[in-house]
């Protein structure tokens, strides 16, 4: 029974030194240290095992029976600590690691996937992992740690959040080719009084946003269709089932419907990366996060054609927002 563990990994590097170049001289040049470091850690080993590893007296210098059974047992040792290093270096260099992402379900579509899929290109070894779920879920799932960061329509309102503005979206009206609206690129709130409208399911925030910008305007919305998800609602409306209102980003992305510029009032949304305030990023969020920033500078946001985007720094007219 050992009376002292307290072995350490520069006395078992210099034990399977000596032991692989059977010289204490060679083995101290392999390690660079002195040969007298070498005797001084083989020393102390043997005083903590209670047994003597090498036949000193030999030369080459060779093996006790003791020694021969630790010789694996110490490159075992070594070997798995070198693995340690490694895994720890390639996670600090994004070599590896892991990155969770919320989103909703609006960016999912947009933004989302270009900046991803970038981001994948230079870092192919970190596992992403998207979760797309409304703004109230997201932000629960920032605070309890789930979510490393997320792309969502601001302001979430929770004090542990923290965020930076990349954009203010306006949204606009789709309406399909044969629509009689289609002829106009301008349309207030008030023209839209009793024409069939397209709305998205519940949970959806900018369902909420439009109900409650037509009570503002004391309009009665017409409903056609509720429950659209934000995969299908281009078709029904394509189908001539009714106009819907949508963030200018989702119009963009269906060239085959027609857009009008909603005024009076103008609505908009803020889009912002969320993360929470206490909490340290990983060094793979961060860089998600720096990238993303670099992406949006470079690039511009993507999909944009008919996109109506404020992104930061731009000058900005004052319009009514919309928490959605």
């Amino acid at each position: 029974m050992l009376m002292n563990r307290d072995l350490t990994v520069q006395q078992l590097r210099c034990f399977v030194a000596v032991a692989d170049e059977q010289q204490f001289t060679a083995a101290a040049d392999s390690l660079h240290v002195a040969q007298p470091s070498i005797s001084s850690q083989i020393h102390r080993l043997e005083r903590i095992l209670g047994a003597t590893l090498f036949h000193r007296d030999q030369r080459p210098v060779a093996l006790t029976d003791a020694g021969r059974a630790l010789l694996p047992f110490a490159r075992r040792v070594l070997e798995g600590l070198d693995d340690v290093l490694t895994a720890v270096t390639e996670v600090d260099e994004i070599l590896r690691g892991q990155l969770t992402i919320g989103v909703t379900p609006s960016l999912g579509s947009t933004l989302l996937p270009y900046a991803l899929t970038e981001f994948h290109r230079r870092h192919p070894g970190i596992s992403l992992r998207v979760v797309e779920r409304d703004s109230e879920e997201i932000a629960t799932r920032l605070e309890s740690g789930e979510l490393d960061l997320a792309i969502a329509i601001m302001p979430l309102h929770a004090a542990s959040l923290e965020s930076a503005m990349l954009a203010v979206e306006r949204l606009v009206v789709v309406v399909s080719h044969s629509h009689p609206l289609a002829s106009r690129a301008k349309v207030n709130l008030a023209d839209l009084d009793n024409v069939p409208l397209i709305m998205f399911a519940e949970g959806y925030d900018i369902r909420a946003a439009t109900l409650a910008a037509f009570s503002r305007a004391g309009v009665i919305p017409t409903i056609a269709l509720e429950g659209a998800e934000m995969g299908t609602f281009h078709a029904f409306v394509g189908a001539g089932m009714g106009a819907a209102i949508v963030p200018s980003l989702m119009a963009s992305t269906h060239p085959n419907l027609h857009v009008l510029h909603l005024q009076s009032p103008v609505l908009e949304r803020t889009i912002g990366l969320v993360q929470a305030r206490n909490r340290v990023l990983s060094r793979a969020a961060s860089t998600f996060a720096n990238e993303l920033t670099m992406y949006l500078g470079e690039r511009g946001w993507p999909g944009r054609s008919h996109a109506e985007l404020v992104e930061p720094g731009a000058p900005h007219e004052e319009v009514a927002a919309i928490d959605a």
